[in-house]
This record gives C-alpha cells, sequence and structure tokens, in this order.
C-alpha cells in the first residue's frame, strides 16, 4: 500500500533540510517539522514567522541565538551522541524572531514548529528537566521522553514527545486518535512521526506504522514499512501500532498541534483493543526499559 502521509527519506527535502514539513506541505493548519544537518562548523540562520519551536539536538551539540524588537537570547545545547543513549536538552524559540544554530562540531537538529498566537518568551529546556515515562508493559512497553509535552513545558501550541521502542515490541497502541473536538474527551491534534532506529553491526533497522480511517469523511490510510529518516504524517484516524522490528530499537519523534484553545494531548482509544490496557498491570515493564534516564538535577 503506497500512501501520501508516508515520505520515504530523502522524499521530504526543502532547501537546507533534508525533512522540511510545513502546514502547506503537509495540507493542514498546524504542525512543522524540520531536520537540520550541519557539518561541522556549520550555521543555518531562519525566521520563526508565525511559529513557534522547539530546537532538539538528534545528534551532536549546537549553539541556539533568537533575536527579534525584544532582544536577543543565546543557548548553548550540550545535545548528545544520538538518540538512543541520553535525553537531550533543547532550546525554545518565539514566533516573529531570527533564529541562528550553529554547530563546532557538526550535528543533527531537530525544529519542532507549531503555529501559533501568543508569543512567549525564548528558553533553556536543560535535560534534566525532561520527565522520561515507562508506558505500557510486556511487549507493549515503550520509553517516552515528554520533554515538549502538554504540562511539561509550556509553549502555546506545539506538543512534542520522544518515543523509544525496543527490538520486537510494539508501540502507539492501542490505535488511538485525536481528531474530533469533544471537550475533556478528545482534542484535535495534526501528528508528525519522524523515525530513527538502531542498527545492528552495521545492519539498518526497519519497523512498520498503521494509520487507519476513522471514519465521517476522516480517510487517512497508511500502512507502511518505515526506516531511518522517514515520515508519517497523520491528519486523523487511529494511529498504531508502531512497530520495531526484533534487533534493532526505534525511536520517532511526534510533533503536534491544533486549533484547540486547550493545549492538551486528549486521544480516544479504538474500540476494538482499549481491552489492552487493562492487561498491563498483569506483566512487568520490558527489563530493557528504560534505555537511559534524565540526567540529576544540579
Amino acid at each position: 500500500m503506497t500512501s501520501a502521509y508516508h515520505l520515504p527519506a530523502g522524499k521530504a527535502l526543502g532547501g537546507p533540510y533534508v525533512v522540511d514539513i510545513t502546514p502547506e506541505s503537509a495540507a493542514w493548519g498546524y504542525s512543522s517539522l524540520k531536520v537540520l544537518e550541519l557539518p561541522p562548523g556549520g550555521t543555518h540562520t531562519f525566521d520563526t514567522d508565525d511559529s513557534e519551536w522547539i530546537v532538539l539536538p538528534l545528534s551532536g551539540a549546537c549553539t541556539v541565538s533568537a533575536s527579534d524588537d525584544f532582544g536577543h537570547d543565546t543557548f548553548e545545547l550540550d545535545g548528545r551522541e544520538s538518540v538512543f543513549t541520553s535525553v537531550s536538552d533543547f532550546a525554545y524559540v518565539p514566533r516573529d524572531s531570527r533564529t541562528t544554530i550553529s554547530s563546532a562540531d557538526g550535528g543533527r537538529f531537530a525544529l519542532n514548529g507549531a503555529r501559533c498566537t501568543r508569543r512567549l518568551p525564548a528558553r533553556y529546556g536543560p535535560a534534566s528537566s525532561v520527565p522520561v515515562e515507562l508506558r505500557g508493559s510486556g511487549n507493549s512497553s515503550r520509553q517516552v521522553n515528554n520533554f515538549g509535552a502538554a504540562g511539561v513545558f509550556e509553549c502555546d501550541k506545539l506538543i512534542a514527545v520522544e518515543v523509544i521502542t525496543p527490538g520486537g515490541n510494539w508501540s502507539s497502541f492501542p490505535p488511538h486518535k485525536h481528531d474530533e473536538h469533544r471537550p475533556g474527551e478528545e482534542s484535535v491534534l495534526e501528528e508528525v512521526y519522524y523515525f530513527e532506529f538502531a542498527d545492528h553491526e552495521g545492519t539498518p533497522g526497519l519497523g512498520y506504522q498503521r494509520v487507519s480511517p476513522s471514519g465521517q469523511g476522516r480517510n487517512t490510510d497508511v500502512l507502511a514499512e518505515v526506516r531511518g529518516g522517514d515520515v508519517v504524517l497523520v491528519p486523523d484516524g487511529w494511529h498504531g501500532p508502531s512497530i520495531a522490528v526484533p534487533g534493532h530499537h526505534m525511536y520517532y519523534l511526534n510533533v503536534m498541534a491544533g486549533p484547540e484553545d486547550d493545549r492538551s494531548w486528549l486521544i480516544c482509544d479504538h474500540p476494538d483493543h482499549t481491552w489492552v490496557r487493562d492487561t498491563w498491570s498483569e506483566q512487568p515493564v520490558d527489563p530493557r526499559l528504560p534505555l537511559y534516564t534524565a540526567p540529576e538535577k544540579s
């Protein structure tokens, strides 16, 4: 099955970015994701325009500088070796500013964005402040790094988290959706999945992603074999499972935003599979998790 919602690595190139997902390219209203690769000594400057952004190192360290009519802020990000080795610190830059990212040693950096109304101050997010959550149990165990989750770090519209699924496990399960406005029960959020995989002795990893239609004119349908650098767009629909093949840990970065006044992640489980949650208390969490925890606060 092929789908316009699955963009294999190299299919979402744009300007200096190896991934360039915008509201225009995704044909939706709010969510953006750009992945920037910088060589040693590299520098990139961009205007935030009408969106707020979190700059998150995927590998490497960088300096983030944001300037606007209100002043100038500079943040030194320690970053990390890879998404499978540690939590990373990050920087929030507001709308209507000019931002420069530079890296002495080079690296790969995710720019998580959302169109927004409020202009919040530029801020640094230390790795020690990132809640590392273990979700599910048994072969549904996964690790969630809630660096940009609602209720964790203040943004106007943007919600962003990292998920690590050990090889052989399923995540984004039970399948769930957030495509209807139902106060207190479900929120409307567009979502981007960006994937990376741990290799094994040089052999790349892979996984599978499912999105199925949720009805009432919402017909997104994806069954994709996903590899490192791939993107899956979820404008609506039941999404999950995300399956990691045995022997290869799977990472995905989720970027979400939508029209709701209340910035919250409210989901509805697929009625055929929600019973799976009731089994989690009967099984231990996968002993491979957590792969790592946040560093102690200094």
